[in-house]
């Protein structure tokens, strides 16, 4: 596990208070994830195109959400030919969570964005797609590019080794934000959704910003753009402040280009502090159906400079 599923904060292991184990807790919101090893029998249905995920029948439940027990949870399923549902009707909690799903298509990724949904799931569950109010969103023009972070850019930039890429190896770029990280499990970037995403870039309609040193891939992030309008997903980074320096090089790029905002999906202290902050869901949805109807760059011009 790496990201707690009500807010998207990072988690680590620790034991509660009360307890004598190591858990999985959200660094943000305190959740608790347990995760019980011991086998559970429950049923799974379906009724008028709702399933039913799980239901605890026992006096202590051991699965939570926000601290508090996780009885029934009825979720909408949708079939490849059917339309996403209307965002309004995601749930509470957890929160955003909005329908289910197999299909991983490029065409549905382009589905969702424009209607302000995005897929997020782990290894072993159908397609969880999210829309959650508020959104977390990073205006261009309220980017922080701190001090620090410019004299960090500058060093690097003064070394010829080091250089910005812009898709240069866009699979490379998914497959590294997947990679294990110190104090987590798992990740939600799937072989389905790296081969997805990599259609959508083979269409113009998926963007990596790369920190190279030599050939190696030390630094970046990825997205999907549609129209003026782009949709942050993952970064990493092998050195100090090297998906900042990213962020910096993408939010400079898209300024030139028109760009006004970048969507960052869930809130986190992370992408807070380099000036994201909440709007609400609708009008979220109303800036991206302006933006996602505007005529999209060149890419293949598009030049990266340093930050």
């Amino acid at each position: 596990m790496k990201f707690c599923s009500s807010c998207a904060s990072p988690v680590q292991q620790s034991i509660p208070a009360g307890d004598n184990r190591l858990r999985w807790v959200c660094s943000g919101c305190k959740t608790i994830h347990y995760q019980n090893p011991n086998m559970v029998v429950g049923t799974v249905s379906t009724w008028d195109g709702r399933i039913l995920l799980c239901r605890w029948r026992i006096s202590k439940p051991i699965l939570c959400l926000n601290d508090q027990p996780f009885t029934t949870m009825r979720l909408r399923w949708v079939h490849a030919n059917e339309a996403l549902p209307d965002p309004a009707d995601a749930l509470d909690e957890p929160s955003g969570l909005l329908c289910a799903g197999m299909d991983l298509s490029a065409p549905r990724l382009i589905e969702a964005y424009e209607a302000g949904i995005f897929p997020w799931y782990s290894e072993g569950q159908p397609v969880l797609w999210w829309s959650p109010d508020p959104r977390m969103v990073l205006f261009c023009d309220e980017f922080r590019f701190h001090r620090s972070l410019k004299k960090r850019s500058r060093v690097l930039m003064r070394d010829k080794a080091w250089s910005l890429r812009l898709n240069q190896d866009f699979p490379a770029v998914m497959r590294a934000c997947a990679a294990p990280r110190p104090g987590q499990d798992g990740t939600w970037i799937t072989e389905p959704m790296i081969e997805a995403y990599s259609q959508l870039h083979l269409s113009g309609r998926a963007q990596s910003i790369e920190v190279r040193h030599g050939d190696n891939l030390m630094a970046g992030l990825y997205g999907v753009s549609i129209g003026r309008m782009f949709f942050g997903e993952s970064m990493f980074t092998r050195l100090a402040d090297g998906s900042k320096i990213a962020l910096a090089a993408l939010v400079a790029l898209l300024v030139r280009e028109g760009f006004t905002m970048i969507d960052c999906q869930q809130q986190t202290e992370h992408l807070a502090l380099m000036g994201a902050r909440p709007i609400p869901r609708q009008r979220y949805l109303e800036k991206i159906d302006v933006l996602c109807r505007l005529s999209p760059p060149d890419w293949s011009t598009c030049q990266l400079d340093w930050p």
